[in-house]
């Protein structure tokens, strides 16, 4: 059953110039939001380390901000995670991470006998054969050629300033007493940050542990940052080129500034919502490229088949013609989307709700797109530089040899 029933045919093309001067505001409005909005990052991109809890009773965010610069982290952010099953439910983000500096390894590595130098409790048994730092700097792993002295190491880590054991009888812990290996575990910054909030609000209210602890550092999320960026870049690339070997070289121009426009300004109501910019939403902004490709392709399938269909017909005809037999077609298809996305964003929580809230808008934008920013750029690309191209072929002149007159 078609949608819209009849050969009716809609005039698009003549309100292009509202719907242009709209995008052209969207677009650039969410270029400058980005560039001077200062947008809410992740932790993917900013690096640091992201906690969540699920309280054991009613806190405020205010009391959790204020425990947490207590426990010594600076500008804590505290958002509140949806979640029926539990409502007291936080994400605490802070910008510390617990890896160790290399002069803090070294003076680490110094105090357990594996640096230059030591002093004269550094022993050949105490002299460790390997040292190895985790990525996370909550642990260190040690070998021996003998048996540990375990009191020594623990000795010696715990009086190192800046580096704190985590609690327990059974740290540091012997891995293997074949290769004489020893882990020694450390406080983490989300241990630190968890043990702040016990101390300030009481273990009634904060739990043993947290759901979820993440972290990442400062040049792992800029280069994380770097290869989203670079990742759009290369996916609208290679849709171009598919578009100019699909169909024709004038198709590409205003298939790429649809996928543009759909994905910036998604990226630029994200951050006008005050939502946080994450990989997450760099998943979904390649999401919607596709998506939206796929409807202009289509749209582009129709006006290619016109093409032959309506001979003489002015290419602002033919795009009318075209997206009006495709009407139906889109609107359903991107409902029939909207609709399965709208369960995820209903009932889903944290960056599935996220995810779902920035496909819902770039499937919109991707219609809309479609029609009044991919047809009308490839109209005006066809009157301005493709047509009068192909006149002047056209008028050249044919060079023939000419017998001079006797």
């Amino acid at each position: 059953m078609r949608l819209f029933k009849g050969d009716k045919v809609y005039d698009f093309m003549a309100v292009r110039k509202y719907w242009i001067t709209l995008s052209l505001t969207l677009t650039l409005g969410s270029l400058a939001l980005l560039m001077f909005g200062k947008p809410k990052l992740g932790t993917d991109f900013l690096g640091g380390t992201e906690v969540e809890i699920a309280f054991k009773k009613p806190v405020e965010a205010g009391a959790i901000r204020q425990s947490v610069e207590g426990a010594g982290f600076s500008t804590p952010t505290v958002i509140k995670v949806d979640d029926p099953k539990n409502p007291y439910r936080y994400m605490v983000r802070v910008h510390e991470v617990s890896t160790i500096s290399l002069d803090k390894q070294q003076e680490v590595e110094k105090v357990l006998c594996a640096g230059a130098g030591g002093d004269a409790a550094c022993t050949d048994a105490r002299k460790p054969t390997e040292v190895k730092f985790s990525p996370g700097g909550d642990k260190i792993t040690l070998r021996y050629r003998e048996a540990p002295d375990m009191a020594f190491v623990k000795e010696r880590v715990a009086g190192v300033k800046g580096i704190a054991l985590r609690p327990g009888d059974n740290n540091p812990v012997l891995q293997s007493a074949r290769d004489n290996k020893v882990e020694v575990q450390l406080m983490s910054k989300g241990d630190q940050l968890m043990g702040g909030l016990r101390n300030t609000l009481g273990v009634e209210a904060v739990p043993e542990s947290a759901l979820r602890t993440e972290w990442i550092g400062p040049r792992a999320g800029a280069q994380l940052r770097d290869a989203a960026v670079k990742s759009i870049a290369i996916s609208i690339i290679f849709i171009m080129a598919y578009i100019a070997f699909r169909f024709d070289l004038r198709f590409a121009p205003g298939c790429v500034v649809a996928l543009i426009h759909d994905a910036v300004g998604t990226i630029g109501i994200f951050v006008l919502l005050g939502k946080e910019i994450n990989l997450t939403t760099v998943a979904a902004a390649i999401t919607i490229v596709g998506y939206s490709v796929n409807d202009t392709v289509i749209v582009y399938d129709r006006v290619r088949e016109n093409l032959g269909k309506l001979r003489g017909a002015s290419f602002i005809r033919l795009i009318n013609v075209s997206t009006s037999e495709m009407l139906g077609r889109t609107i359903l298809t991107a409902c029939t989307v909207l609709f399965s996305l709208q369960g995820l964003f209903i009932w889903g929580t944290g960056e599935l709700k996220d995810f779902a809230l920035a496909l819902t808008i770039g499937v919109v934008l991707g219609m809309y797109s479609s029609i009044y920013v991919a047809l009308p750029l490839t109209e005006w690309f066809e009157t301005n530089f493709f047509s009068k191209m192909g006149n002047k072929k056209k008028a050249r002149p044919a060079t023939r040899n000419i017998a001079p007159a006797v």
